[in-house]
């Protein structure tokens, strides 16, 4: 088994990141006993070094950090750990401690979780003017409408060999998707889990047929 390397006070540094984003969400540092608690019930320990003792994270807040894999460095003195999260990073309530930035320009990436979370807030907070709210006000039968009427949009340009056409009709119906999601309690955790089980069932028949 890999030793750890650690530092002078008996610590090592460990970078956590969200599994499913890979956004960074705090750095913290792991004893002996933290990193093997935390390997033992799969939920992030730390070790506080102000108050010289052991936290689990969201032991207070209830927002656990589940642990999903965890590298060691060339060096055998740092850790990345990838978790899944019940809810904030942060002790501020913001999603990762990393938000003030310092140099560059911040990051828009727009992504399917960013959406998602968009969609849920319109859901959760109705506002006036806001498409996305007048669709939860109409309810699930005009989005199963909208979601019908992109997929034929996405068909007839993909027919047309048109691009730039498909590309942008294709945005129009994940994003209906995701309305619909939200609509029905769906997570992206759950359809991510799917296509996760249908990888391993495809990867198992294409052995058994070169078996």
């Amino acid at each position: 088994m890999t030793e750890l390397t650690f530092d002078e006070q008996g610590l090592i540094p460990v970078i956590v990141q969200d599994a499913e984003t890979n956004e960074v969400l705090t750095l913290a540092y792991m004893n002996q006993e933290s990193y093997e608690l935390t390997l033992k019930d799969q939920l992030m320990t730390f070790y506080s070094r102000s108050r010289k003792e052991l936290w689990r994270k969201g032991e207070t807040s209830g927002n656990y950090q589940h642990l999903v894999s965890l590298k060691l460095d060339c060096d055998q003195d740092a850790l990345v750990a990838k978790v899944k999260k019940d809810g904030p990073a942060c002790h501020t309530g913001a999603e990762s401690c990393f938000n003030e930035l310092l140099y560059g320009e911040a990051d828009h990436k727009a992504t399917i979780d960013a959406l998602y979370k968009l969609v849920k807030g319109r859901k959760e907070a109705p506002q006036e003017g806001s498409y996305t709210s007048y669709l939860f006000e109409k309810g699930v039968e005009k989005i199963l409408k909208k979601v019908g009427e992109e997929s034929t949009e996405v068909v007839i340009g993909a027919m047309k060999e048109d691009h730039k056409e498909t590309v942008f009709e294709i945005s129009d119906l994940v994003y209906h998707v995701l309305v619909l999601m939200v609509e029905m309690g769906i997570d992206l955790t759950e359809v991510r889990q799917e296509l996760a089980n249908r990888h391993v069932v495809d990867k198992k028949v294409k052995q058994e047929r070169m078996q």
